[in-house]
C-alpha cells in the first residue's frame, strides 16, 4: 500500500487552519475562535499572561483579559472540566449533563481518599449557604479548615464541596475574580432555556464522537 504523502507546506496550512491561526486577527468575532476551537483550557500558570487569555489574544489581537469577563456575564460561555477547567460555548452545556451524573456517581469515594475526609457531610450546607447568600468563594467557607493546608490540592472541606457540587453541576462557575472560583447556583448563572434541556445521552454520545472527529 503506498500511503499519501502531505507536503510541509500544505501540512503547515492545514495546522494553521484547523487551529484557526490562518485568519485575521484584527477580527473581534470571539465567541468565534471558541466556538471553533471547542474550548479553551483555563490556565493557573502566569508567567507572561494566564495561557488562556494568550491562545486567544494570538488569534484575535483586540482580546484582553476583561473579555472573558464580559462573555460570562452576558451567558455567552461557561466553565467546566474537559480534560481540565476549561471555557466552553454555553450551548454545550446541555451536554454536560452526562458528565454530571457520571462524575456524581464516581468522584465521591475516589474524592473521599483523595481530600480530606468529611467533605460530603459538608455537600447540603454549603449547598443551603449558596442559595440563601449568593455566589461564593471558596474563602468565604474557610472557617472550618481542620489544620494547616499542606500544598496546592490540600482543600478544606468546604472546599471540596464547592468542587464537588460544581463538578457534578449542582453549582456553576459565574466568574472568576483574578483567577479565584466565584461559584452560584446554575439558575443564577444558566439560560434557563438551556437549563431546561436533557438530551438523551446517545445524542451526547454521537455529539461529542461527532466533535472529536472534527
Amino acid at each position: 500500500m503506498t500511503l499519501p504523502v502531505i507536503a510541509n507546506a500544505v501540512a503547515r496550512a492545514l495546522f494553521l487552519d484547523r487551529h484557526g491561526l490562518a485568519e485575521s486577527p484584527a477580527v473581534r468575532d470571539f465567541m468565534a475562535v471558541i466556538d471553533r476551537l471547542g474550548f479553551v483550557q483555563v490556565d493557573s500558570i502566569a508567567t507572561v499572561e494566564r495561557a488562556h487569555h494568550m491562545i486567544l489574544w494570538a488569534r484575535r489581537n483586540a482580546w484582553r483579559p476583561a473579555d472573558l469577563d464580559r462573555l460570562s456575564s452576558r451567558g455567552d460561555v461557561f466553565e467546566h472540566w474537559t480534560h481540565d477547567a476549561s471555557i466552553l460555548p454555553m450551548a454545550h452545556y446541555p451536554h454536560w449533563r452526562l458528565k454530571f451524573a457520571r462524575d456524581a456517581v464516581g468522584m465521591a469515594a475516589l474524592w473521599e481518599r483523595w481530600q480530606r475526609q468529611g467533605f460530603a457531610e459538608r455537600i447540603d450546607g454549603v449547598l443551603d449557604h449558596v442559595a440563601a447568600h449568593g455566589p461564593v468563594m471558596s474563602s468565604d467557607l474557610k472557617d472550618d479548615s481542620a489544620g494547616k493546608s499542606t500544598g496546592w490540592w490540600d482543600w478544606h472541606p468546604s472546599k471540596t464541596a464547592l468542587e464537588y457540587l460544581w463538578r457534578t453541576g449542582r453549582l456553576a462557575v459565574a466568574r472568576r475574580d483574578g483567577f479565584r472560583k466565584i461559584y452560584d447556583l446554575p439558575e443564577r448563572v444558566i439560560p434557563a432555556q438551556l437549563l431546561a434541556v436533557t438530551p438523551d445521552p446517545d445524542d451526547t454520545v454521537a455529539w461529542a464522537c461527532a466533535g472529536a472527529v472534527d
